[in-house]
């Protein structure tokens, strides 16, 4: 990659001191790779990876300029003010906060380890979430999208050898002349895996379409997922609770519900299938927020069959669309694994919730597709109706897109279609992302106070940004180097005693 030069002319003053590229005289051509080294030599280097720190790992992170008060809680007086001007840069960095490991890994490790603590939580409790959680009936559900045609894939025996892709004793063909078999076993990184047999004959518009769908299709079954574990109480004999509202009528509810935690992976066909959660609570008629234990005769025999149950019976029809006037058939594919999660098993807590973590920071990207959200002058870029598979996918997006009932599939082309987020949970299954975000912000803050030799005084002090957007990136390729590579000797050493503290225990 070619160094990017900036031209010192003669006689005219230039900045100096961190993220500054040096000048060693008139005329002379600086380049970024040296501004590195020049920095890195410079007096006030550490005050400037200091000021860097927390988005230093990042990859595009977010400049801002402005003000930041100091201002007591109690009178509103003014205490304190320091405006960005007098920092390193004149800037803060704010790190960019992408959950896309292929966009940003640093912020991407960030929000994985978060979604880690949350779907725990949820399985063995802390953090607000109390432990009886780790007695409640819970069960780890795969459910994955119909066929829409024959993919390249990897297929195993029943010892766990590895076996042709799809097998054929005669020579068929499709109807576009070309094989109807593999024979083929396919490695790991073999770029042909997820893609069709047969381009032509795949089901591109039936497949973004359930890619759109996909969300209504999971509301609609945690409703029947509902309403199987409502019934199967009945059938128990266990009564409605009842409960006193707000205007002192007296009503009846069910006995037990359902929590759940869930991520969206989006497989190498371009399709996404839900991992899932699923935990049976109790409830309390007295504190209807509260997390207790379901009865004892429930098990998780029966959460498990009202999922199969669920999977099996919740379809629906989509609107008519002049390229099908019918509407697509929306359904769950054959495949519907379910699996309790038990502290002895192989289905545990930490293994379930690393998993789900895991997929929660990918996207796109292992279908060979990674772009932004597309329009009118980037669709041709992307989008082709005779090219890859990835290619016809958001060809079809966007051609469903013309009709002004299914506009979003034109917002979502860049997605395949999928709209919804790959990271969801109910409401009481475990804690939020922002509670977390808070916690490590107080514990940073309390950290910063007491290197600087002083309590912390959130309590009585109120810390205001008047800050605004001034660009996004690092200024200098040398300080993208310096700082991402001073974070991750950071991650390394962290990772390091973390791995020790837990051989010690």
């Amino acid at each position: 990659m070619a160094a990017d030069l900036t031209t010192v002319v003669p006689g005219q003053a230039y900045p100096s001191g961190p993220g500054h590229r040096p000048v060693t005289g008139p005329g002379v051509f600086v380049g970024r790779d040296e501004s590195a080294f020049h920095l890195a030599t410079t007096a006030d280097y550490f005050g400037w990876l200091e000021h860097v720190k927390t988005a230093a790992g990042c990859s595009r992170p977010v400049r801002l300029t402005g003000e930041i008060a100091t201002i007591d809680r109690a009178t509103g007086r003014l205490l304190a003010s320091i405006t960005t001007a007098e920092l390193p840069d004149g800037e803060i960095y704010k790190p960019c906060g992408n959950r896309r490991h292929a966009v940003c890994p640093s912020c991407a490790r960030t929000y994985q380890r978060d979604a880690y603590q949350l779907v725990r939580a949820g399985l063995t409790g802390g953090k607000g979430i109390p432990d009886t959680v780790a007695a409640h009936p819970a069960v780890f559900v795969t459910l994955t999208a119909p066929s829409f045609g024959p993919v390249h894939t990897q297929r195993s025996d029943r010892k766990g050898r590895p076996i042709p892709c799809r097998p054929r004793r005669d020579a068929l063909h499709c109807p576009h002349r070309l094989p109807a078999g593999c024979q083929r076993v396919h490695a790991d990184d073999d770029p042909a895996l997820g893609t069709p047999l047969c381009l032509d004959c795949y089901d591109h518009t039936a497949q973004v379409v359930w890619n759109h769908t996909a969300p209504e299709l999971w509301r609609r079954t945690s409703i029947a997922l509902t309403r199987h574990v409502h019934a199967r109480a009945r059938t128990l004999g266990i009564g409605w609770v009842p409960q006193v509202t707000d205007t002192g009528r007296t009503r009846r509810i069910p006995p037990v519900r359902l929590s759940f935690g869930k991520v969206a992976e989006m497989q190498r066909r371009g399709v996404v299938h839900y991992h899932a959660i699923v935990r049976l609570d109790g409830v309390d008629p007295t504190d209807p927020a509260a997390v207790i234990p379901p009865p004892d005769v429930f098990g998780v025999d029966d959460l498990a069959a009202a999922v199969t149950h669920a999977a099996a019976t919740v379809a629906f029809t989509t609107a008519g669309h002049p390229a099908n006037p019918t509407g697509w058939r929306i359904t769950w594919g054959a495949q519907v694994d379910t699996r309790p999660v038990n502290a002895d098993g192989d289905i545990t807590d930490g293994k379930v919730a690393g998993y789900l973590a895991k997929y929660a920071t990918k996207s796109t990207e292992t279908t060979g597709h990674v772009s932004r959200r597309l329009d009118g002058d980037t669709i041709d870029l992307y989008a082709n109706p005779h090219g890859t598979h990835p290619e016809r996918l958001i060809d079809a997006c966007w051609t469903l897109g013309a009709h002004r009932d299914w506009q979003r599939l034109r917002r979502w082309a860049h997605m395949l279609g999928f709209g919804g987020h790959f990271l969801t949970k109910s409401r009481r299954y475990s804690v939020t992302f922002r509670i977390l975000r808070d916690a490590r912000t107080i514990w940073r803050r309390t950290e910063t106070h007491h290197q600087h030799g002083h309590p912390a005084d959130d309590e009585t002090t109120l810390i205001v940004g008047l800050l605004t957007y001034a660009g996004s990136g690092w200024h200098t390729t040398g300080d993208a180097l310096l700082a991402n590579t001073a974070a991750a000797m950071a991650r390394e050493r962290h990772d390091t005693a973390r791995h020790e503290l837990a051989a010690a225990v």
